[in-house]
């Protein structure tokens, strides 16, 4: 997880934010690694590809 999200450097600590934002990127991590279709690169380069592409970004939600 810090690899892909950097969570050594997360800043949220106050009240519930941290548990919170830690269970987003659980989400996150999840929809990634059940993506059907094999991309190169790793997670965190299909991460970044879910944060630039929209249709992707639908592709792993199940919108489309």
């Amino acid at each position: 997880m810090d690899v892909v999200f950097a969570d050594d450097q997360m800043r949220a600590h106050t009240g519930h934010a941290a548990h919170n934002l830690a269970v987003l990127r659980h989400i996150t991590l999840n929809l990634i690694r059940l993506d059907p279709i094999p991309r190169k690169g790793g997670i965190k380069a299909r991460r970044l590809i879910a944060a630039t592409s929209d249709s992707y970004r639908a592709q792993l939600l199940g919108l489309t």
